[in-house]
């Protein structure tokens, strides 16, 4: 009977306390001791919750999903656990500060994830609480100072600043610090074997950028620009970074491509890559978006999801103030086209959405809210938007923030009436596409990329000049549209023009006549065989396919070439390599049965899931499907990336399609782990 009206009362008070338990608690410092068992994946610690009770109540929850209290230390209240909630119960008085001591243990489902020999969160949104118990509501800003306990052989990045290792029975506590508060799905660690290379900002500020130590090689050209990049926001925002140090991880598997967790960013190791690899997929971008959220978003951050834009749009347009600072200003404005395209696009169709909707599309938040501060910025001036930035932070450091709080620190330091930029560009859904036009005009680039594009429905003989013009002094993107506007036209026309390509010399122009030609001419034989030497793996993929696929008498020469080069880190060159090698008659036939192992394994849980993916294209496509790449395939269907996950599944259902396949799959559930067994009996079933 008792727990009856303790259950019930519990649940009478959160129906109201859920939305303004804020008004209620001020949770102000957690501390936890934390071991994670890699074996049974779940976490196991010790809680210590600091909070100021603001008015008077018997109920207090912390959100903990699927949490078992095992012993509770604090005496003058109860502890106690159910659903989703950890509750203490007990007589707070107003102004009192109280503290929740009690060891826990937790089986994650979701925002904490391992994989072989690295563990690591994701948090974003609300989901800190799966693992350690916390307030799922980003109003509620506290300290977090986390140890934890992990075998010898790994190392640990966490938020803040490591203060203490220590050996405790075979194991070493790495104990970190924050100092100021932090909305709870900012908290992170991640746990790997990982080394470390160390900057220090202009300001002091200690940088640490760490990588695996396979990746040794590649640790320049993925922080390529770090500093610069950090000097460079923390100058161009007016305010210094807020945070002890900064640190950047590469994680395998990753469900995003970066998380800008307070003074620790996890990126997708995706973006590890050398020097050829940086000159198509380069961290850059990514690297200032997170660090730019440090600022926007784990400093100020939003008080709703109709705010969002003030996080994601900020850090948009900061780092592309970045690359324009690293690039140059003709790259910063093809971006903003580029962008301004997308959007008036979903405009055209329908789709164009208001900043303001809490449920607008990352289009939105991230590009028209870049959009929408490139726009404010002419309208106010460079002294008055900087001035009103900088005001906006320093007032509401380490505080939540709505639109309405950043529009009147714009109107505190300037006169020009901005209700009109608020109407069109925060409150309208559609994308104001000529008033981004005019803007763009002010790029003579742009200007001449414009004109060199308005000539794609114009006869080819009435443009050549114009053409070769572009591609002899090109410009990476006027020179691309050039060699784009090229094809399908007559060989006999274009020729001269596609050898003026391929002498420019230019990357990107020769990539574009890689992507772009369809059916390489005995004429041009040579020089396209040049793009396999280029510093390109996006180049050096297509090259090498199309001409083996073309030129037959040479395929031995060209897989020669291409010996020994891995390409991205999906190995996208040498999963090809590998591909066509089994396919080609005649050749290394002593080495088929090694290529044939090789290409099945990529398919494994043992690989990140961008290898993976790109195995099972090339599985599937030659049809070399045994018992071991379907388990992977299974295994593939419940990954947490639903980008990877997401096209097994409809891989998986085709095969199920083929009833030699069907047969083989079926009786797979005992052989996959527990949660893709259930999957694959779900759709059996179906």
């Amino acid at each position: 009977m008792v727990k009856f009206f303790l259950t019930f009362s519990l649940f009478l008070f959160s129906i109201q306390l859920f939305s303004q338990q804020t008004d209620v608690v001020d949770f102000l410092k957690i501390e936890a001791s934390i071991g994670p068992d890699t074996v049974e994946k779940k976490i196991e610690g010790r809680f210590l919750a600091t909070f100021e009770v603001l008015k008077e109540t018997d109920s207090i929850f912390m959100d903990a999903v699927n949490i078992k209290v095992n012993d509770v230390q604090t005496k003058n209240f109860k502890i106690t656990s159910e659903g989703k909630k950890v509750w203490f119960v007990g007589n707070f008085e107003k102004g009192k500060i109280y503290k929740a001591d009690f060891w826990y243990s937790m089986i994650p489902k979701q925002t904490l994830y391992f994989f072989g020999d690295e563990i690591w969160t994701q948090g974003q949104g609300k989901y800190t609480s799966h693992w350690l118990p916390s307030i799922d509501d980003v109003n509620d800003k506290i300290e977090f100072d986390l140890m934890f306990l992990i075998s010898k052989d790994k190392s640990v990045v966490a938020n803040g600043k490591l203060i203490d290792l220590q050996n405790v029975n075979e194991v070493i506590a790495w104990r970190f610090d924050m100092e100021k508060p932090m909305s709870s799905y900012l908290v992170a660690f991640a746990i790997g074997d990982f080394n470390k290379k160390d900057l220090t900002s202009n300001s002091g500020i200690p940088i640490e950028l760490y990588y695996k130590p396979s990746d040794s090689l590649k640790v320049e050209p993925t922080y390529r620009y770090s500093k610069q990049i950090f000097d460079f926001l923390e100058n161009e925002i007016g305010v210094a970074y807020p945070w002890q140090n900064y640190k950047q991880v590469p994680v395998r598997d990753f469900l995003y491509a970066g998380m800008e967790n307070t003074t620790a960013t996890f990126f997708s190791e995706a973006f590890m890559v050398d020097s050829t690899g940086f000159n198509d997929r380069n961290y850059v971008n990514v690297n200032a978006h997170e660090l730019a959220h440090q600022w926007f978003g784990d400093m100020v951050t939003e008080k709703a999801s109709e705010d969002h834009w003030l996080q994601e749009g900020f850090a948009t347009y900061y780092a592309l103030l970045a690359e324009e600072d690293i690039f140059g200003d003709d790259y910063y404005y093809w971006q903003l086209y580029q962008t301004a395209e997308q959007l008036k696009t979903a405009s055209d169709e329908g789709k164009g959405e208001s900043l303001l909707n809490p449920k607008a599309s990352s289009l939105t938040f991230y590009q028209k809210g870049a959009w929408a501060l490139h726009i404010l910025r002419e309208r106010i001036g460079d002294e008055a938007f900087k001035m009103a930035i900088k005001n906006y932070l320093e007032k509401y450091k380490f505080k939540n923030v709505s639109t309405d709080d950043f529009l009147n620190e714009v109107k505190g330091v300037s006169a020009i009436d901005i209700s009109d930029f608020e109407r069109k560009w925060l409150q309208q859904s559609a994308f104001k596409g000529e008033e981004a036009y005019q803007s763009l005009l002010k790029s003579e680039f742009i200007k001449k990329y414009f004109e060199i594009s308005a000539l794609r429905a114009t006869p080819l003989k009435d443009k050549k000049l114009q053409l070769k013009t572009a591609l002899t002094f090109p410009n990476d993107f006027i020179g691309q549209e050039a060699v784009y506007q090229l094809a399908g036209e007559p060989l006999s026309e274009t020729l001269p023009l596609y050898k003026t390509a391929f002498e420019s010399n230019n990357l990107y122009v020769r990539q574009a006549v890689a992507l772009s030609l369809q059916g390489i001419p005995k004429e041009l034989q040579t020089e396209y065989e040049s793009l396999l030497n280029d510093n390109s793996y996006v180049t050096m993929e297509t090259a090498l396919y199309q001409l083996w696929m073309q030129f037959p008498e040479k395929r031995t020469e060209y897989l020669n070439k291409t010996k020994g080069i891995e390409g991205f880190q999906n190995k996208n060159i040498r999963q090809l390599r590998l591909t066509l090698a089994l396919i080609t008659e005649d050749y290394e036939n002593s080495e088929k049965e090694n290529y044939l192992k090789e290409l099945k394994n990529y398919t494994s849980t043992d690989y990140s899931f961008e290898i993976r993916k790109k195995a099972f294209e090339y599985v599937n496509e030659l049809q070399l499907w045994d018992l071991e790449t379907l388990k992977n395939l299974v295994e593939a269907c419940v990954h947490p990336t639903w980008r990877f996950s997401k096209p097994s599944k409809e891989m998986l259902s085709n095969l199920l399609q083929d009833k030699k396949y069907y047969e083989q799959i079926k009786v797979l559930g005992r052989q996959v782990s527990e949660k893709a067994a259930n999957y694959l009996n779900s759709i059996i079933k179906e």
